[in-house]
């Protein structure tokens, strides 16, 4: 079964799809928003993009998404903003849990599948702030440089 997430936009980009659309709210849609938004400001500033760099922020895109939608009851919200030298990424869901990081083994020494995109988050994240929603529900706010 297969679940979509459509909310409304929280900060559209430019050139981002119209008011009243949905916002990316599915790795592959945050990380196209990415990268239009990365390429975007390059052509602007007319400077070169580390494209491991890129990758990094990408990952980390796709690894905060995955989140909101396996353990945070979806997506509810997403930014992206490209100042400077990095790529500030934030990810609204529904829950109020904490990340956690999972130890890969668990108490009988057996691996455990998954948990891995948090830890990944916080290594190639300059800054990770977690945030309260008034409503209800967090947003995930990381930074990831860019050079």
């Amino acid at each position: 079964m297969s679940e979509e997430h459509l909310v409304e936009p929280v900060v559209r980009l430019p050139g981002d799809r119209p008011a009243g659309q949905p916002c990316p709210s599915r790795p592959a849609e945050v990380r196209e928003a990415v990268l239009r938004a990365v390429a975007e400001r390059c052509l602007a500033t007319r400077t070169p993009c580390d494209t491991e760099a890129l990758s990094d922020a990408l990952l980390v895109a796709s690894e905060l998404t995955t989140n909101a939608i396996l353990h945070g009851g979806g997506v509810t919200g997403f930014e992206v903003d490209v100042d400077g030298p990095g790529v500030l990424l934030s990810v609204s869901d529904r829950s109020d849990a904490l990340p956690v990081a999972v130890p890969p083994v668990d108490g009988e020494g057996r691996r455990r599948p998954g948990g891995h995109g948090w830890p990944i988050v916080c290594r190639l994240a300059r800054d990770v702030q977690v945030s309260d929603l008034p409503a209800g529900g967090k947003r995930i706010t990381a930074l990831v440089s860019l050079v």
